[in-house]
């Protein structure tokens, strides 16, 4: 696909080290040009931003399976989750796949269809699209084959976590909606509940099948973390596994613990628009202001990473430089993406457009193209 040769002028850019800065923009190649090039387009009135790298969001879910059974065509539903992620300044987006004993759209089965859609699409989408796989650590029967498949899917990126309600299970009493969670699933009530006491009570073997799983996935190449990260102690078991990225740690200690140790943390970006997490764990907004957060991802809502960015810098917590780089260059750090992230010369042509009054998405470029335009903004570019 052929990309835009241009030079946006009139607007203010978000420089690396100059801040916003009203400065042309030129873009050829896909990427951002030292010189002028192509056609001059006014954009008075506009702020012009790196694109957003979303690190982690599993939103997709409704586009791919709005109810049970009604998504046929895969990649149809791939095709409306990145109309979404443009239309909210996203560039490349992680998307996260549970393979999970919650089964149905978490499922195994259902995991394979999603990465082989995603692979099918990407010659027709603009916005990169990054698959991650989101494993149940519990789920031991699967291990043996796991690193294959992943193989098979062409996935990148691994992230552990585990659901089980452990408590519960303990006591032998039925976790919440376990009814309507088999159901889902497509199993008898009974025979999901056996499923989990079974996997509860293999909890101890758990430990060293991940430390085997981890060190081939390691060889593979493959990029790990962990997913909510309660205790130092967790943190560092992860570390030793290779898992240098900690997903939405939960407490203050496991941030910390990540940081002192060099790993990335990566939190919620609905947990900042709320102003705390719905499940209350720590304040993303209490680890932002002690520095201990290097990317916000959309977790499940894509237009809160702009959302956040600008609440950030709204709120004085961070100015719209260092609220940006959370949502921009620092997911490209996380995922060693040197080619993107922010807008230097050489780096792709990854933009948001934002009106400068309402701060609104009026257009978004992935490697310079259009994926996304609306409103007044379009005859600028086609007049």
């Amino acid at each position: 696909m052929t990309s835009l040769t241009m030079t946006l002028t009139g607007a203010e850019v978000l420089l690396p080290d100059q801040g916003l800065t009203r400065v042309n923009l030129s873009v050829g190649d896909g990427v951002v040009q030292a010189d002028p090039s192509g056609r001059t387009i006014d954009l008075s009135g506009y702020l012009v931003l790196p694109g957003i790298i979303d690190l982690h969001g599993d939103g997709f879910e409704r586009h791919i399976a709005p109810r049970r059974g009604a998504m046929k065509q895969m990649d149809e539903g791939i095709l409306s989750v990145e109309a979404e992620l443009a239309a909210n300044g996203i560039t490349t987006a992680v998307l996260a796949q549970f393979l999970s004993w919650e089964g149905g759209v978490r499922g195994p089965e259902f995991a394979g269809q999603v990465f082989g859609a995603i692979a099918s699409v990407k010659d027709r989408v603009v916005t990169d699209l990054l698959p991650q796989l989101r494993f149940e650590t519990h789920m031991l029967d699967e291990y043996a084959d796991l690193p294959k498949r992943i193989a098979e899917w062409q996935v990148p990126y691994v992230v552990f976590n585990d659901h089980l309600p452990h408590d519960r299970l303990a006591e032998g009493r039925k976790p919440p909606r376990l009814t309507g969670q088999a159901l889902k699933a497509g199993r008898n009530p009974d025979k999901h509940f056996e499923m989990l006491l079974s996997m509860h009570a293999r909890r101890n073997e758990v430990p060293a099948a991940l430390d085997t799983l981890c060190a081939t996935l390691a060889k593979q190449g493959l990029r790990m973390g962990s997913h909510d990260d309660a205790t130092a102690q967790t943190r560092s078991d992860w570390r030793a596994r290779g898992a240098r990225i900690a997903e939405f740690p939960e407490t203050l200690e496991a941030a910390e613990a990540a940081r002192n140790a060099g790993d990335h943390v990566v939190l919620g970006s609905p947990n900042v628009v709320r102003g705390g997490s719905h499940k209350g764990n720590v304040s993303a907004l209490d680890l932002i202001a002690m520095g201990l957060c290097d990317a916000l991802a959309s977790d499940y809502h894509y237009p809160s990473p702009r959302r956040a960015a600008l609440m950030l810098a709204k709120s004085g917590l961070l100015d719209l430089a260092g609220a940006w780089a959370l949502v921009s260059s620092g997911p490209a750090r996380v995922l060693g993406l040197s080619d993107r992230g922010d807008l230097s010369v050489g780096k792709r042509a990854d933009i948001v457009i934002l009106d400068a009054e309402s701060m609104r998405v009026a257009a978004t470029l992935a490697g310079g193209r259009v994926s996304f335009m609306s409103g007044d903004i379009a005859a600028r570019f086609v007049g």
